[in-house]
């Protein structure tokens, strides 16, 4: 073979490498950190982990070869949290990934040079993690789960569902939610517009829920609107049960509310936020910095009715909800 014709093969060969195999990984093993918000025992947040562990293996990065992950379970406790967070910064890994708001403010006070990637946080740019979404601008960056806005869509489909809504309480821990704010103008709007009264109940431990739920039921038109916080998703049960008891309609951003037996979801598909977070751990371990990758928003949602639920409040589901459902479970 001419050399000439060695030199083009060869130059084409490269060319057509699977990029995986171009940007081969080294041979070093590589640490990552996860910390997230749930507990261990959650089949949810091990959903999470696995879309996330599911999509490295395609991005070349083999567990026990190339690659070490140190998984940690915050249960929805901001001590908890806190302490693990510490505990994985520690360990000086080559990255972390972390899942819900006070995850990554705690992961924020442990470090301010470990590149972080985010899943399930409403507000980075209000909780101070980056400067924009365009340029974060620090070692913090990744994928929202929710615009302001939505907070007015839970108050139209609640309105919806539960015609008969005429005050609505917001169910809330401030030690795990993201900041209320970022939501309150478009509830506010939506609920003065459905002539319904809106205010926040914050509650600090478990055992507080059902009572904001009773409060709730006391009078006719009470509804509830679960609102985005590790709290919340982890004692789920705790809403979902009281909620049935005491007949009152409830709304939340979590699929896995309404497949738990809540009355209806909607909000974002977090599977699909956590393989797109394995990407940018791909691409700040081929050497990319968190500044310069932009903070990316949801734009896939998911609305998922309980039919049984609504039965069992007395509910009928209106037409338009039912044919714009992601999901009905029957």
């Amino acid at each position: 073979m001419r050399r000439r014709e060695f030199i083009t093969l060869l130059g084409g060969a490269a060319a057509a490498w699977p990029l995986a195999a171009r940007a081969q990984q080294p041979d070093r093993m590589r640490l990552i950190g996860v910390l997230i918000g749930f507990a261990e025992s959650d089949p949810f947040a091990q959903s999470l982990a696995a879309a996330f562990r599911g999509s490295l293996p395609k991005l070349g990065w083999t567990e026990g070869s190339n690659l070490r992950i140190e998984f940690r379970w915050g249960a929805g406790d901001a001590d908890r949290i806190g302490m693990l967070a510490k505990e994985l910064v520690d360990l000086r890994p080559d990255a972390i990934l972390g899942m819900t708001t006070p995850v990554i403010r705690a992961l924020a006070r442990e470090t301010r040079t470990i590149p972080i990637v985010f899943a399930l946080v409403a507000d980075p740019i209000g909780s101070g993690f980056a400067a924009s979404l365009a340029q974060p601008g620090s070692n913090i960056t990744g994928f929202t789960t929710i615009e302001s806005a939505m907070g007015g869509k839970w108050m139209e489909l609640l309105k919806e569902i539960a015609p008969r809504t005429v005050r609505v309480a917001l169910l809330f821990n401030p030690a795990t939610a993201p900041p209320l704010r970022f939501y309150m103008p478009s509830i506010l709007a939506a609920a003065s517009s459905f002539a319904v009264q809106a205010s926040t109940a914050p509650v600090h431990a478990k055992d507080e829920i059902e009572g904001v739920i009773a409060a709730q039921a006391r009078d006719p038109g009470g509804s509830l609107i679960v609102m985005p916080d590790a709290f919340n998703l982890t004692n789920r049960d705790l809403i979902i049960a009281p909620a049935a008891r005491f007949g009152v309609p409830a709304i939340s951003s979590d699929r896995i509310y309404a497949e738990s037996g809540g009355l209806i979801s909607y909000g974002v598909d977090f599977a699909g936020l956590l393989r797109q977070a394995a990407g940018y751990v791909d691409r700040i371990l081929q050497g990319d910095k968190p500044a310069d990758l932009p903070i990316q928003n949801p734009t896939k949602f998911e609305l998922v009715v309980n039919l049984k639920t609504a039965k069992a409040l007395g509910l009928t589901v209106p037409e338009s909800i039912l044919l714009r459902a992601d999901e009905v479970i029957e």
